[in-house]
C-alpha cells in the first residue's frame, strides 16, 4: 500500500511538473529563509551560555538618580569587586572587567597590536575559559602577570607551553610575564579578547580608579547557588552610601546610586536600559526575526495550499473512483498528507543545498561563523520536526478538502465549491499579503532610518577626518609631530582628543558655577582637547572663541555645548565662572550641539577643557579633500620616524561612525532580502489562486467571449476579485505596521518620522505586484479559444 502511494505521488508530481516545481520552489525558499533565521537565532541565544557557573554569574549594575532623571548602566567603581566578597557571604567570587584596549606587544623582532582587557584575579575561576597552560590561581595574581590566548602563544612563542614564563613588552614600556595561556575564545562570546592583564595593573594605569565616585569598569559576581536573589538585591541596594562621598543620604532626591544585579547569561541579549530598568536590546531582533521566520514559512505553506487546491479538480475524479471502490476517508487524508510531506522533504533537501550556497555570504553579512550542525541530534530532530509540521500544515487543508468530496458529484463532472471554502482560500491570500505588506513597510522604514543615520548632520564633519592613537613616542613628541605634519601634503589641520568625537563616554557630576542649586546634581559629559579642535572637527561656535595659545589663561578655560549652557542657566555664559574637578575657570565659548554619542541617545551636556600637557587618546587629522592617500603617506612616514617601534594604526571617522550602527545596517539588509522572498512566495500563492479561479470559470469565460466580451474586460473581471483581497490586506496591515515601526523607532532619540506616503507607496507596490502576478493567468484565460472550453457542452 505504501509503495503504491509513493508511485501515485511521483506520478502526480511528474504529470504536473510546473505546479510541482512551483510548490517545491515556494516551500524551499520559505524553508531556506526560516532555517537561516533559525540558525542565526540559535547562535544569538547561545552567546555566553557555555560557562559552567553560568546560572550563578551576574553583572553588577548601577541605577543612578541625577538631575531629575533615572538611568542605569554597567559602569561601577574600580574597588567594588574587591570589597563585595568581604561584606556579603552570598558572593563566592567577584571580578572586575575593564573596557577593551589595543596594546602593542613586542617579543624580539615581532611587534603587533593585540586586543585585550584587564580582569580580576578570580576571572578564570568564575568563567569557563580553559587554560592550556598555567593555573587559574596564578594566572592574574601578580602585578606584572599576563594571560594570553593560544593564538598569541603560537604566534610569539610557537606553543602554549613554551610561552609560560616568557616576557612580553607592552607599549614598549614594562615587561609582563606570561603566567597562563587560555584556549581561543569561541565565536559565541560577547567580549572577545586575546590577552588579560591583572586588575592591579588597571589601577596603576588609571589613577582615578581608586576613587569610589568614578564609574567605568564592569563588575561580575558569582553567587552561592542557594542565594535568595530578592534579599541579596535589597542588601546591596544602598551599598555605595558608605563609600561614595557624593551621595548624601539626607538629600537623595538630588543624587543617589543604587546597585542591582543582572544575570550574566542575559547581558548580551538584554543590554539596553530605560528609566533605570533593563529594557531590552538584541532580544528585540531575535524576537522580530523569529516572527519573520514563522511568517515566511506560513506564507510558503499557504502558497502550497492554494496551489494544491488549484489542482484539486484534476484529482477530484481520482478521489471519486477511490471512494467508489471502498477507500476510507482516513486513508485518503493519509495519502494526501503523505504526498505533502514527501514534497516537503524534497523542498527541505533543496533548502539545505541553498543554505550551503548562501551560508558564507550570510555569515559575512551578519558577522557570524555559523555552520550547519548536522552532527547535533537536536538539529536533526528539528529538521524532522520541520518536515512533519510543514507537511501536515501545508497538506492538511487540501487533504481534508479532497477527501470530503462526494463521489456522485465529482464523477458527474460537477465539482462546485461552497462559499465557505472560497472565503477560506481568499482569507489565506489576505494573510499572505498582510505579512508581505508588513515586511514591505518595515523595509521602507528601516531603510529610511539607516539612511538617516548614515547621512544625518552630526554637528561636525566626519568626512576626511582620521584618528591615530596617541601612544609610545607620539604622545611625548606631539608638538614636533604637529609641526612636521602641517608641512606635509594632504594635511589641513591637526589636534588631539582624549576620546573620539563620535563616542565621548566619560561623565562627571563634579561641576560647579555661580548660582547653582545645591540640591541638583547634573551629570556632564567631558573631554580634553588640544588647540585647533574647532578647525579639525569643523564644529560651529555660537558664541565666544576656541582655545588659543595667545591666552595663557586658557589652561583654566572651558567650552560648553548648548545643552550645558541650558542646564547651567547663564543668560550670557561667555566670561562666566565654571569650576570643573575643583579647578575654577572661565567659559570662553559655546559650541553648537553635536552628536558625540549614539543617535539612540539624546545629546548630553558637554564640557570641553584644554589638555595640552597630559596627552593620551587620539590624534585627530583633517585631510585636504581628495588627498587622503597623500595624507596617509605623510602620516605613516612621520609616525614611523617618531615612533619606530609601534605599528602605524589609523581609523577613518566615518567608518568608525558606521560601525556604531552595524546592527541596524544588518537588520536593514536582512529585512530587504526577507521582504523580497516573502513577496515572491506570496505571489506564487496568488498565481495558484488565479490559476484555480481561471480553471473554475473556464466555461463562463468561453460564454462571455462568444457573447462578445473583450480580452480587456475578461482580464478586469478576473483581476478585480484579487485586487479586493489585496486592498483588504493593505487595510489590515497598515495599522499593524504603524504600531510595530513606531515601537522600533522609539529606540532612537533622533529618527525619521513615519509618513503617510510610506503606507501609500507600500500599498501601491502590493497592488502592482498582485496585478502583474494575476495578469498572466487572466490574459491566458482570456485568450483561450471558447470552442475548446465549451466543447464538452
Amino acid at each position: 500500500m505504501l509503495r503504491n502511494y509513493f508511485k501515485i505521488a511521483f506520478r502526480n508530481f511528474w504529470q504536473n511538473k510546473s505546479f510541482s516545481a512551483i510548490n517545491i520552489l515556494g516551500l524551499a525558499l520559505g524553508l531556506t529563509c526560516s532555517l537561516l533565521i533559525f540558525l542565526w537565532v540559535r547562535d544569538e541565544l547561545s552567546v555566553d551560555r557555555y560557562h559552567a557557573n553560568g546560572p550563578q554569574l551576574y553583572r553588577l549594575m548601577e541605577r543612578k538618580f541625577s538631575d531629575g532623571k533615572r538611568t542605569a548602566g554597567p559602569g561601577t567603581p574600580w574597588p567594588i569587586s574587591m570589597e563585595l566578597p568581604k561584606k556579603f557571604p552570598e558572593v563566592v567570587r567577584a571580578a572586575g572587567f575593564a573596557w577593551g584596549g589595543s596594546l602593542t606587544f613586542s617579543v624580539n623582532n615581532k611587534v603587533n597590536k593585540e586586543k585585550g582587557n584587564w580582569a580580576g584575579a578570580d576571572w578564570f575561576k568564575m568563567f569557563s575559559v580553559p587554560l592550556v597552560a598555567g593555573t587559574p590561581e596564578t594566572a592574574l595574581k601578580t602585578p606584572n602577570s599576563l594571560a594570553i590566548s593560544r593564538k598569541l602563544a603560537e604566534n610569539y612563542f610557537d606553543s602554549p607551553q613554551a610561552a609560560i614564563g616568557k616576557a612580553i613588552q607592552i607599549d614598549h614600556n614594562e615587561a609582563y610575564q606570561v603566567t597562563a595561556v587560555f584556549e581561543n575564545l569561541p565565536q559565541n562570546t560577547n567580549d572577545q579578547y586575546d590577552f588579560l592583564l591583572p586588575w592591579v595593573d588597571f589601577e596603576k594605569r588609571n589613577g582615578w580608579a581608586k576613587d569610589w565616585g568614578n564609574q567605568g569598569p564592569r563588575t561580575f559576581l558569582q553567587l552561592r547557588p542557594d542565594t535568595d536573589l530578592a534579599a541579596f538585591q535589597a542588601k546591596i541596594k544602598n551599598f555605595l552610601w558608605g563609600y561614595n562621598k557624593e551621595i548624601d543620604p539626607k538629600n537623595l532626591a538630588s543624587y543617589n546610586i543604587e546597585l542591582f544585579i543582572q544575570p550574566f547569561e542575559d547581558v548580551y541579549l538584554h543590554s539596553e536600559t530605560e528609566n533605570g530598568e533593563i529594557a531590552g536590546g538584541r532580544i528585540g531582533y531575535v524576537r522580530l526575526f523569529s516572527i519573520v521566520a514563522v511568517f515566511i514559512l506560513l506564507i510558503a505553506c499557504i502558497n502550497f495550499m492554494n496551489l494544491a487546491t488549484a489542482r484539486s479538480a484534476k484529482r477530484a475524479k481520482e478521489v471519486g473512483i477511490r471512494k467508489v471502490v471502498g477507500a476510507e476517508r482516513s486513508r485518503l487524508i493519509a495519502q494526501f498528507i503523505g504526498e505533502a510531506m514527501l514534497l516537503t522533504f524534497i523542498a527541505v533537501v533543496v533548502a539545505l543545498l541553498l543554505i550551503a550556497l548562501l551560508l558564507p555570504g550570510f555569515n559575512e553579512l551578519t558577522g557570524k561563523a555559523i555552520a550547519m550542525p548536522f552532527g547535533e541530534l537536536n538539529f536533526v530532530l528539528a529538521l524532522v520536526g520541520i518536515v512533519a509540521i510543514t507537511g501536515i500544515l501545508a497538506g492538511s487543508y487540501p487533504a481534508l478538502f479532497l477527501s470530503s468530496l462526494q463521489p456522485v458529484r465529482v464523477l458527474k463532472g460537477a465539482l462546485k465549491f461552497r462559499p465557505g471554502a472560497t472565503r477560506f482560500r481568499q482569507g489565506l491570500v489576505v494573510v499572505q499579503f498582510v505579512i508581505s505588506m508588513l515586511l514591505i513597510i518595515g523595509t521602507f522604514v528601516v531603510y529610511r532610518q539607516v539612511n538617516f543615520i548614515q547621512t544625518t548632520n552630526l554637528g561636525f564633519d566626519r568626512e576626511n577626518l582620521i584618528y591615530i592613537p596617541l601612544e609610545g613616542g607620539l604622545s611625548k613628541k606631539y608638538t614636533v609631530l604637529k609641526q612636521e605634519l602641517m608641512t606635509m601634503p594632504g594635511i589641513q589641520s591637526i589636534s588631539h582628543m582624549d576620546m573620539k568625537p563620535t563616542f565621548i563616554a566619560q561623565s562627571t557630576g563634579d561641576a560647579d558655577w555661580t548660582g547653582k542649586d545645591p540640591t541638583i546634581k547634573i551629570q556632564f559629559s567631558h573631554t580634553g582637547v588640544g588647540y585647533d579642535m574647532e578647525k579639525v572637527l569643523k564644529t560651529r561656535l555660537l558664541a565666544g572663541r576656541d582655545f588659543s595659545r595667545a591666552y595663557a589663561t586658557d589652561s583654566a578655560a572651558y567650552i560648553i555645548n548648548e545643552q550645558a549652557a541650558r542646564r547651567i542657566g547663564y543668560k550670557n555664559p561667555i566670561g562666566q565662572s565654571l569650576t570643573f574637578w575643583g579647578k575654577q575657570g572661565t567659559i570662553i565659548g559655546v559650541v553648537q550641539d553635536f552628536h558625540f554619542q549614539s543617535l539612540h541617545d539624546p545629546i548630553q551636556p558637554l564640557i570641553i577643557r584644554l589638555n595640552e600637557t597630559d596627552l593620551y587618546g587620539n590624534l585627530l587629522i583633517r585631510t585636504q579633500p581628495g588627498q587622503t592617500k597623500e595624507a596617509l603617506a605623510s602620516l605613516e612616514a612621520i609616525c614611523k620616524q617618531l615612533n619606530p617601534t609601534s605599528p602605524f594604526t589609523y581609523f577613518f571617522a566615518d567608518q568608525e561612525y558606521q560601525n556604531m550602527y552595524k546592527s541596524e545596517q544588518v537588520v536593514g539588509e536582512l529585512v530587504n532580502y526577507f521582504a523580497f522572498l516573502a513577496i515572491f512566495i506570496a505571489c506564487l500563492g496568488l498565481f495558484g489562486l488565479a490559476s484555480f479561479t481561471a480553471e473554475q470559470r473556464t466555461k463562463e469565460i468561453g460564454v462571455r467571449k462568444v457573447l462578445g466580451a473583450s480580452v480587456f474586460s475578461i482580464v478586469g473581471l478576473l483581476s478585480n476579485d484579487f485586487l479586493k483581497l489585496v486592498v483588504v490586506a493593505i487595510v489590515i496591515a497598515s495599522p499593524l505596521a504603524w504600531y510595530a515601526m513606531t515601537k522600533w523607532l522609539q529606540g532612537f532619540a533622533y529618527k525619521e518620522e513615519l509618513s503617510w506616503w510610506i503606507f501609500a507607496l507600500a500599498g501601491l507596490l502590493a497592488i502592482v505586484i498582485a496585478l502583474l502576478t494575476v495578469s498572466f493567468q487572466s490574459v491566458k484565460a482570456a485568450l483561450m479559444n471558447p470552442v475548446k472550453s465549451l466543447r464538452s457542452e
